[in-house]
């Protein structure tokens, strides 16, 4: 899409860094907090959802503790965001309630996302915070992460964020005015890109690490985010956070810092990755009605259209749909593992809690994890 079509945009991911947030490591930003808050608020109230993936908490963390260096050692990493994302949290909340607007605190580890469990979990949480009208602020558990399952960095957070709730624009606030041919500290004459694939080769070459000493990312990870979010087809803008009203210029399509095209757009993206990249691991018969209501009406499955379930496989898994003849209609990602999905084959949802002890999706799968083939 161009930058004309953001204003289409009906969900948005919004990163920003810790130096933006913290003034350079002196304290939180309250009046850029606000301001941007404000921003994030009206979208929200144009019914675009909203997730911001908030650096800071160790940055915030070291300025009540009176630390001048970031520290070093994960304990005092862990000590220094466990004080800060209390401050942090508070800011925020304060804000989006002065707009009406709940915000909901939302700590993950690289676990949450790898393991297809707690994936699962997590973007059925943010959804529903979503449907509810919520403003999810994520950060990464940096009190609890260990250094084998750290991020590594917010940019990665935000953009396998990006993925998980599927949207389809990720802003990148930084204090860089976007990306540039090369570093303008050290190349007077660089010049700041104002679109780029991101498919193209010179992207390493261009990007720079952090200098700043307060967060773990830089211009590198600000790509190599692009990079993660363009697999679901969301595009990318990284831009100045401290030009005014920078959120909404953006989303109104203004030429304003660099924009990254994703190579592919989002529902061509899932759908493919739904058709071949995911090992098949059960197999359902549907009823002709199932059929039907699939082939022609793009709706969800439904357990009361199930007549039989084979293989092995837990929630979340990839399960191949077939009719009675053993003609493949479609694939999707089953919201039940084989067991209990055996069990309401062919029940109506509102069985579901006296036949399991408990009511979870009321779909077998849902339409937007399931491709027709």
């Amino acid at each position: 899409m161009s930058r004309n079509d953001f204003a289409k945009v009906k969900r948005v991911v919004v990163k920003i860094g810790s130096a933006l947030l913290t003034k350079g490591g002196r304290g939180l930003d309250k009046a850029a907090i606000t301001a941007w808050v404000k921003q994030m608020a009206g979208l929200r109230h144009q019914s675009i959802d909203v997730v911001l993936v908030s650096s800071g908490s160790v940055a915030e963390g070291m300025s009540r503790l009176g630390l001048k260096v970031r520290p070093k050692t994960l304990h005092e990493l862990q000590a220094a965001a466990s004080v800060g994302q209390m401050g942090l949290v508070r800011v925020f909340d304060d804000n989006f309630q002065q707009h009406g607007l709940h915000a909901a605190q939302v700590l993950l580890t690289h676990d949450d996302l790898s393991d297809r469990q707690r994936y699962l979990n997590a973007r059925s949480t943010l959804l529903t915070l979503l449907k509810f009208g919520v403003v999810p602020v994520i950060n990464e558990n940096d009190a609890v992460a260990t250094e084998e399952i750290r991020f590594g960095d917010n940019d990665t957070l935000a953009a396998l964020v990006a993925n998980l709730v599927e949207a389809e624009l990720l802003i990148i606030l930084t204090d860089q005015k976007g990306l540039f041919t090369g570093d303008p500290g050290l190349y007077p004459d660089a010049q700041l890109i104002s679109e780029i694939s991101v498919n193209d080769d010179r992207l390493e070459k261009m990007a720079g690490d952090s200098r700043s000493g307060l967060g773990r990312g830089g211009m590198y990870t600000k790509v190599r985010a692009a990079r993660l979010a363009a697999r679901s087809g969301a595009a990318t803008v990284i831009a100045a956070g401290a030009v005014a009203d920078v959120i909404n210029m953006v989303m109104s399509g203004v030429d304003l810092g660099t924009y990254f095209l994703p190579d592919i757009e989002p529902l061509v993206a899932r759908k493919r990755w739904l058709a071949g990249q995911l090992q098949v691991k059960g197999h359902l018969v549907l009823d002709a009605g199932a059929v039907k209501v699939l082939k022609s009406d793009g709706k969800s499955l439904l357990a009361v259209g199930v007549k039989s379930v084979s293989g092995q496989f837990e929630r979340g898994e990839l399960v191949s749909c077939r009719d009675e003849s053993g003609l493949e209609i479609a694939r999707g990602l089953i919201n039940y593992g084989k067991i209990d999905a055996q069990l309401i084959a062919g029940k109506s949802s509102t069985e579901f809690e006296k036949i399991l002890g408990y009511a979870d999706d009321s779909e077998m799968i849902h339409r937007d994890n399931m491709v027709l083939i």
